[in-house]
Parts: structure tokens; C-alpha cells; sequence
């Protein structure tokens, strides 16, 4: 079986082309008794001579010289692939898992991602869209290497790190009874039905657990996967519904909707990005969190 290393083909190259084992070995800057052991090794491992060895020095076999041609190209091409890999050691290449929530997506990453990748164009990013929840849990298990989120329960042994934050409003109708109003408490709105976003989703806990801690129940009439589609349905009298201000505000404009403002403490956000540890980052990755965290104060 041949040697994986590219040292025996370097040493063998040299012994040929120095004609002698004593001179390779100067050149090497090894002993001449090494030296030999390591051809002897080599052809024992091919299982066939490489060398002719006589008084007047070493040749290679016909064997040997098929060798020697096939080595030269083996070892310019692990010169190639070592020079390739390196570019992904310095963050120049890699791939990248992101895992965000649809906040995150929708207000902040489209510009983030685009400017990084403008300055990194040789770094592939996978983008998924998932719940905070299921984000913090794909972190945990490596199922992705980088998570954006609304932090709820922090998962142990995870690192968060500030990221970006949002506001949240009250979406109506324009024909909606709270449609005339520019400001609201929470509690105002629960007599209304309400179009809500996936199960699971860290919005849809956020209002169920601040009706209830007013005794009261938030009334969901339908989940949507999308923005998009819940402003369609507020649009349509369908429910009330909770969005970020700027998403909001942008869906304002095509629609016959009505922004409020929400009068909450838990109405302002904070995202984090989240992370196993800076250790377990790759370069490239080290990258992109450093491009998206604010330089400290």
C-alpha cells in the first residue's frame, strides 16, 4: 500500500537526482544510514524495487521512474490543494449555517448578509427561517453554526451576544373599532381576535404569556408562516396582529392597514446572536459574527 505522507516521495526525488544516498542526505540535512532506511521502507511498501544500487551510485528502475513522474504531479497537487485549504483557514472560503427568526430576516439580515458577502464573496451562507426556539436548539446540537433570535429561556453552555433591536406594534384593519386609536395598552386589545404566527413561534408566546398574566386569554383565530400573509389577513378584518415597527410600517404602504402604537415594556426587543463559543467557530464564521456584533463602547 503506498504512504499517505508526501515526505517518502520528497526523499526519493532527492536520492535520484543526487545520484547518491550520502549526497541526498546532505541535502536533506539527515543522516545517509535514515536516509536509506526510508527508500528501503518505500519500496517495501510498493512492493517493488525503485532503485538500482551499485558502486557507482543509485538509479531509478523503470518502476522508479513511473514514480518519480507520478510524484512530481502528487506533490504539486498537495502544493495546490494546501495553498486552497489555507484560503479557508484565514475565513477567505467556508460555508455557513444561519438559522434566524423571521424578525431578524425580515428587518436586518438582508442588508447585513449582503454587505459581508460583498466584501467575502467566496463564503456560502445557508439561510433558514426558524422559530427562537427551534434556532437555540440548532445551535446546541450543530445543526447550524450561528442562530439570530429573541432570547427567551437561555440554553445552558450557549453564548448570546447582542445583536440588533426592534419594536413592536398593533396592526388593524381600517375598518377595525381600535383603527382610530395611535396608541394602545395590550390589555385594550384582547377583546379582539388576533392572526398570529406559527406555533411555537416566540411572538405567539410572548402574547399568550402577557394576556394571561392580565387574566385573560389571547385569542389566536389563525397562524400564518409569514408577515406577508398575516397583514393580508388583518387587511381582511380577520384579526388583530403584532409586527416589528419597520415591517409594519413598509406593509403600511401597499396595504389598507393601520399601524398603533404598542404601549408595553415588552414591546421593545432585544435580538442576540447566538452561538456555541467563539472556540467553536470557524474563521469564516469568526468573520461574519464580528461583522455583525457593534464595536464595543
Amino acid at each position: 500500500m503506498l504512504c499517505t505522507s508526501n515526505r517518502p516521495l520528497q526523499l526519493f526525488i532527492r536520492v535520484i537526482q543526487a545520484g547518491t544516498i550520502s549526497a541526498a542526505a546532505k541535502q536533506e540535512h539527515i543522516a545517509a544510514a535514515a536516509l536509506s532506511r526510508r527508500i528501503s521502507d518505500l519500496e517495501e511498501q510498493v512492493g517493488i524495487p525503485l532503485v538500482e544500487r551499485s558502486n557507482k551510485g543509485l538509479k531509478a528502475t523503470p518502476a522508479g521512474h513511473a514514480l518519480i513522474d507520478r510524484a512530481h504531479r502528487i506533490l504539486n497537487d498537495l502544493g495546490a490543494l494546501q495553498t486552497h485549504l489555507q484560503v479557508y483557514g484565514s475565513g477567505e472560503k467556508g460555508y455557513l449555517r444561519i438559522h434566524a427568526n423571521l424578525s431578524a430576516i425580515s428587518q436586518f439580515l438582508p442588508a447585513e448578509l449582503g454587505a459581508f458577502l460583498r466584501s467575502h464573496p467566496n463564503i456560502q451562507i445557508d439561510l433558514a427561517d426558524r422559530t427562537s426556539t427551534d434556532i437555540a436548539q440548532a445551535v446546541a446540537e450543530n445543526a447550524a453554526d450561528i442562530g439570530v433570535l429573541v432570547m427567551d429561556e437561555p440554553i445552558k453552555d450557549l453564548t448570546y451576544l447582542p445583536y440588533r433591536s426592534d419594536e413592536l406594534v398593533i396592526i388593524t384593519s381600517r375598518h377595525h373599532p381600535l383603527a382610530k386609536r395611535r396608541k394602545v395598552r395590550f390589555e385594550e386589545t384582547l377583546d379582539f381576535p388576533y392572526v398570529g404566527l406559527p406555533q411555537g413561534s416566540q411572538m405567539n408566546l410572548q402574547l399568550a404569556r402577557s394576556a394571561l398574566a392580565l387574566n385573560r386569554i389571547w385569542r389566536c383565530r389563525f397562524q400564518v408562516s409569514g408577515y406577508g400573509a398575516l397583514c393580508l389577513m388583518v387587511e381582511a378584518d380577520l384579526g388583530a396582529g403584532v409586527l416589528p415597527r419597520r415591517v409594519a410600517q413598509t406593509q403600511a404602504k401597499a396595504l389598507q392597514i393601520h399601524v398603533l402604537e404598542l404601549n408595553e415594556p415588552w414591546a421593545k426587543r432585544q435580538l442576540h446572536l447566538c452561538i456555541r463559543s467563539h472556540a467553536s467557530l470557524s474563521p469564516a464564521a469568526k468573520l461574519l459574527v464580528s461583522h455583525m456584533t457593534p464595536e464595543p463602547a
